[in-house]
């Protein structure tokens, strides 16, 4: 008989998966995210991924340039994550994830490549070829006119190994409000979106596909030394 590929992780019980469908406002998201981290750290909560979109808004990270505000048109914010400048509003899936590193290998370099192959996968359900990009951050594609371009993007906060922010996926965002600003520092190239690149742009579709993917990237998540290469295989 052939062999069998291996069962996909179930959704584990532990981690609860939020999905608000009316615009959250993004000072009130941030402060029921780190209210959540605390409330994880101590033991009172499940672990979370909650996804939502945002009003129209620019958020500014640790390592923003001001210079990289060319446009303030949106609301500017602090967002307390690493990066630089970057978009979110309507037709953007925005993920949210609070996460427990303390038993899961406390290696933040890790969760990120993984949280990359998480995106990478979903993506590749609703019929769209993304990657990495070497030395660039974010989740990368090419667009109609052969044009590497930026579909993704993510940004993550470690407090007591609990992580906060999360991801954002292009589903059918306005791209032009991306303008405003040199998304992530990044300006010689474009974003694009699924739709923009005839994809499956249904947020729930976009959501199924999450969610199917997640437990193999949870699975994932553990130390890995120097290098991620032994956390790619056998888990």
């Amino acid at each position: 008989m052939p062999d069998l590929p291996p069962a996909r992780p179930t959704f584990p019980d532990q981690v609860e998966w939020r999905i608000d469908l009316a615009p959250v406002d993004y000072p009130a998201a941030l402060t029921d995210m780190e209210a959540r981290a605390a409330a994880i750290y101590e033991g009172q909560a499940q672990e979370r991924v909650w996804l939502l979109e945002h009003p129209p808004l620019y958020t500014a990270g640790t390592s923003a340039d001001p210079a990289e505000l060319l446009s303030p048109r949106f609301p500017v914010y602090d967002a307390g994550r690493g990066g630089r400048y970057t978009y979110h509003g309507p037709g953007q899936r925005i993920g949210y994830l609070n996460i427990d590193l303390r038993e899961r290998g406390k290696d933040v370099r890790n969760f990120v490549h993984h949280l990359e192959g998480w995106m990478i996968a979903a993506l590749g359900d609703l019929g769209i070829a993304a990657r990495r990009a070497e030395g660039r951050i974010g989740i990368w594609t090419d667009d109609p006119h052969g044009r590497e371009a930026k579909i993704g993007a993510l940004g993550i906060r470690v407090r007591r190994w609990v992580t906060l922010h999360g991801f954002s996926i292009n589903v059918d965002p306005d791209l032009s409000h991306f303008g405003g600003i040199i998304p992530c520092g990044i300006s010689e190239f474009p974003v694009t979106s699924i739709a923009a690149l005839g994809g499956n742009a249904s947020m729930a579709a976009l959501d199924s596909a999450l969610r199917d993917h997640f437990p193999l990237f949870l699975s994932r998540l553990a130390r890995c030394g120097t290098g991620v290469e032994q956390c790619e295989t056998g888990r």
